[in-house]
């Protein structure tokens, strides 16, 4: 008779609990909720009302004699007509469509340079650094405590014909006058990746950090050579943190203008952040800069949304 009470009340709890457990859920969100609020404000501050102002610039009007942008803060009488046109010149091929092309391209190749100097540092620190692993991290947060400029400033002195990019490369039967700093797309694309790279190497760290190392032991106890297994166990692992690394590299690097200016200065080199720099200095086009921060925005909205799908697709899978 205890028996079969026992098997009557023993599913009790696990039903009660199965119940509870979404109220505990809700209850442990609102409990939360307060501590989302500086989050909230922040993010309406620093980004929803700036991106709102640029709207209302780009959609907004300019005075013909005066050139002196009137933004236009009511979306019901927002005019589109000069947006229009700036896309119009973002997809003519004789105006700003050559200055997309070559951000996507400069950028590009960027990534792949981060890629191919970030993959074995972060490998590496991940992997094979041991006890020194906190001296190695440390090094690559040093340059986080330097000015961007300023580094970029120190390669200017570096790149100069008379420079020691110059020394080394006479070394190895290189030119040793070549002006680095005339307008040479490999500058500019070295620049970005000398400057991104510390951004990319740190998440990337932290996938591969938290592969499991029983995973490549299980390859090489089957077996398999060292390349194969970081062919077919490492690195298929390391696919999202790879793409978060370029994501978090990529997105700054189109909006980037001020390497192109240190390193180049040239109209042969320009990048869709010069491009904005240029129109609203110039105080005369105001909604063409405008217009080109939203579609610039636009663009790496795409990349974003793209990265967010594929990440929670493999989530699922994963479960």
């Amino acid at each position: 008779m205890r028996e079969q009470v026992t098997q009557a009340i023993a599913p009790i709890p696990e039903a009660a609990a199965a119940a509870i457990q979404p109220v505990a859920s809700r209850r442990s969100t609102r409990a939360w909720a307060p501590f989302a609020l500086p989050g909230v404000a922040w993010l309406l501050a620093f980004f929803v009302l700036p991106v709102y102002a640029v709207m209302a610039v780009a959609f907004g009007s300019v005075d013909p004699i005066l050139r002196i942008t009137d933004p236009e803060w009511n979306p019901l009488a927002w005019d589109f007509a000069a947006f229009k046109e700036v896309i119009d010149r973002a997809l003519d091929n004789e105006q700003l469509r050559p200055v997309f092309v070559r951000t996507g391209w400069y950028v590009l190749l960027a990534v792949a340079g981060c890629i191919a100097v970030g993959y074995p540092i972060a490998y590496f620190v991940a992997r094979k650094a041991g006890r020194s692993r906190g001296l190695v991290l440390a090094l690559l947060v040093l340059p986080f405590w330097i000015s961007y400029l300023m580094r970029m400033l120190a390669w200017t002195n570096l790149l100069q014909p008379d420079g020691y990019v110059n020394d080394v490369a006479s070394w190895f039967g290189g030119p040793a006058d070549r002006n680095w700093l005339d307008g040479s797309w490999s500058t500019v694309v070295i620049g970005l990746v000398y400057g991104y790279v510390p951004f990319f190497i740190l998440p990337l760290y932290a996938s591969l950090e938290r592969i499991d190392g029983r995973l490549i032991e299980a390859g090489r106890d089957l077996g398999a050579s060292r390349l194969w297994t970081f062919l077919t166990i490492t690195l298929p692992l390391s696919v999202p943190g790879l793409m978060a690394a370029s994501v978090i590299t990529v997105l700054p690097m189109c909006g980037d203008y001020y390497t192109n200016s240190i390193l180049s200065e040239s109209p042969r080199t320009t990048m869709v952040g010069n491009q904005i720099v240029e129109s609203l200095s110039q105080g005369t086009q105001p909604q063409q800069g405008a217009s080109l921060v939203l579609i610039l925005m636009a663009l790496l909205a795409v990349l974003m949304i793209y990265y967010l799908v594929s990440v929670a697709r493999e989530q699922r899978n994963a479960a």
